[in-house]
């Protein structure tokens, strides 16, 4: 009996020293992430939850960041950070770099596929809110609506001078067709008017039938469109795809609107024709330099702009930090 009681309690005491290893081993497994710039707070809890440990650092600098990457297996960025490849190579642990929002040409994307890192993002986010801003300013092209207000702030009546022009029978021409480009066609449709697209591969027959749009090789949309809007990622094939060659086969006293990123148009070749007439007017959210080193083209008259606000709405900030961390969450398995 004496022998079997102390075998009971060297297997218990096994069996104790068991747990507590693994619990010291679950410890350090905790998947950490480190999240580089602001983002919903709801978001960080979900994360917790979840089981991640989480250092929240949104003003975390480039160097502190390269420092300390190598202790984490996730990150988190908007469009501040840059996750460079240097950033990369120092994260010996990175599994997965999120980015909150659409656009990745702030992290090094073949740097991170070169060391198997999984890079996530949510495209689908702020695509509501960027259509209705690039039909916005549409709308702010076509009826001086920024001047409009300028003037009645100085107490000036230029009712006269304010005859605009309809979107209704307008030829829109949509450059990329993903989820903010689709939008816009849907609200175009609304509006009445006609539709052109391009992009790499046709779209399905039944989503032009949907759209009621064509598609068109890009010179056939640049000539035939009263109105260009842009909406393809930035890439090294699409960096200022639109230049002076492209802005002279518009159509005179066309307009163009850029919403997706600055690079995408060549802003020296889309100052000079706006400069000459060529084209009648632009929209633009966003710009090569952020804020922009050259102002030339935001104080022309017929030009309207914001300061890259597509996504700043409270629904697609609160979209982009919940879809991001879903993907993540997904992606670990504990």
């Amino acid at each position: 009996m004496k022998f079997l009681l102390e075998t009971y309690k060297h297997n218990m005491c096994l069996i104790r020293k068991l747990n507590r290893e693994r619990g010291t081993k679950n410890l350090k497994t905790k998947p950490r992430i480190l999240i580089c710039d602001p983002i919903e707070e709801n978001g960080i809890a979900k994360l917790r939850q979840a089981g991640f440990e989480v250092d929240n650092k949104p003003t975390i600098t480039h160097e502190e960041l390269k420092e300390t990457v190598s202790n984490y297996d996730a990150i988190i960025a908007r469009s501040r950070t840059k996750v460079t490849k240097d950033i990369i190579n120092a994260g010996n642990k990175l599994k997965i770099i999120g980015r909150a929002g659409a656009g990745l040409d702030n992290v090094d994307v073949q740097a991170a596929e070169k060391k198997g890192i999984k890079v996530l993002n949510t495209p689908e986010a702020p695509s509501h809110a960027v259509a209705e801003l690039t039909v916005g300013l549409m709308l702010a092209l076509a009826r001086s609506i920024p001047l409009a207000d300028k003037s009645m702030k100085e107490e000036k009546w230029l009712k006269k001078q304010l005859t605009g022009w309809e979107l209704k029978d307008k030829t829109l021409g949509i450059i990329g067709l993903g989820n903010t480009g689709e939008k816009v066609a849907r609200i175009a449709k609304a509006f009445g008017m006609k539709v052109l697209i391009h992009k790499r591969t046709p779209p399905s027959p039944k989503l032009l039938s949907e759209l009621e749009a064509e598609y068109v090789p890009l010179d056939v949309l640049l000539q035939k469109s009263d109105i260009v809007t842009v909406h393809v990622p930035l890439t090294p094939q699409t960096l200022k795809m639109i230049g002076a060659t492209e802005l002279g086969k518009m159509k005179q006293g066309a307009v163009i609107i850029n919403t997706s990123r600055g690079a995408i148009i060549d802003e020296k070749a889309l100052l000079n024709a706006l400069k000459s007439g060529k084209l009648g007017g632009a929209a633009l959210d966003v710009f090569e330099y952020e804020p922009p080193k050259d102002w030339a083209l935001a104080k022309l008259l017929n030009v309207v702009c914001t300061p890259h606000i597509g996504a700043q709405t409270g629904e697609s900030q609160k979209a982009a930090t919940i879809l991001l961390v879903e993907k993540i969450i997904g992606s670990f398995s504990f």
